[in-house]
């Protein structure tokens, strides 16, 4: 393998130059977007091939076409262009010397309830800068790296102090352009789309044998990632959304949805704010943890 030197390292302009060329496919585009000559930008390509020793362009009169290497560094450039915008970003959040509390929920659970919940913390705790972290599923959180997470489970997750936030009630909605009215009967819903949920695949089954009711057309329906997108779904009449009932807490008050069926499910788990044990009389965390207490006994 060549040894790479530090004369041989390209530089950030080189891969810039690089990455612009290789995206509009033309030195003279590159050019216009960086706001520099066409010539200095196919000497900067010219010298990051040689230092490379590798051949990213096939140059032609017509056309610039990428190499096959070519193809692969500019994915690597791309993604290391995008790390250290990312990096300034953060020296640049954080040049008031404020500590960063890592955040991570399910987002619609974030954007339904913590960012709400959250408002007017950072005035109050000006010492902390907020990250948020938005998973789909709670497996896929990384508890390692994050300071708090707010996460739907039984409370019980290793070498963490879990404080329960609310239950889970799950209820039938949909907009009142579908249906004007609460159906009387619950064979009714067999005539309308159920509109599916992949963090809860079996939320309508349980929900109609808990009422001893035989849907077979169950698991037919246009199928989500998230509740937020449920509930979009829903707006637009594509049929009954199965959802929490405090995510829709708000389209129920406006008007914008109606509960179609009085039925509320109550799931087996529930919502937690959950932090490592070990972290719980850091500043940080006590601050957060008496700012949601504070919040859920005001509601």
């Amino acid at each position: 393998m060549q040894k790479m030197t530090s004369r041989t390292y390209p530089s950030t302009m080189s891969l810039r130059c690089f990455e612009a060329s290789a995206r509009y496919l033309s030195f003279t585009k590159a050019a216009q977007v960086l706001h520099m000559t066409q010539s200095a930008i196919s000497k900067q390509v010219a010298h990051l091939e040689e230092s490379l020793n590798i051949q990213l362009f096939e140059r032609s009169l017509q056309r610039l076409q990428l190499t096959p290497t070519g193809k692969l560094f500019l994915k690597e450039t791309q993604t290391i262009l995008n790390q250290i915008e990312i990096s300034v970003l953060n020296i640049l959040a954080h040049r008031n010397e404020a500590e960063t509390l890592n955040l991570a929920a399910h987002p619609t659970l974030c954007s339904r309830w913590l960012i709400p919940t959250l408002r007017g913390f950072s005035e109050i705790h000006p010492q902390f800068h907020l990250e948020f972290q938005e998973q789909i599923s709670s497996s896929d959180i990384d508890i390692s790296q994050v300071d708090i997470a707010f996460l739907y489970g039984d409370g019980v997750w290793r070498d963490m102090t879990s404080i329960k936030l609310f239950e889970e009630k799950c209820i039938a909605v949909c907009s009142p352009d579908l249906i004007s009215k609460p159906i009387d009967k619950i064979e009714d819903f067999q005539d309308f789309v159920l509109i599916q949920s992949r963090a809860r695949p079996r939320a309508w089954d349980d929900f109609f044998q808990a009422q001893d009711f035989l849907n077979e057309k169950t698991y037919i329906g246009p199928r989500f990632d998230t509740f937020s997108a449920c509930v979009n779904s829903a707006l637009i009449n594509s049929g009954i959304a199965l959802v929490p009932k405090f995510f829709v807490k708000k389209e129920l008050e406006t008007g914008e949805l109606i509960q179609i069926w009085p039925y509320e499910m109550l799931a087996n788990r529930s919502y937690y704010m959950i932090y490592p044990t070990s972290m719980s009389q850091t500043p940080k965390i006590t601050a957060m943890v008496q700012w949601v207490k504070n919040r859920l006994d005001s509601e």
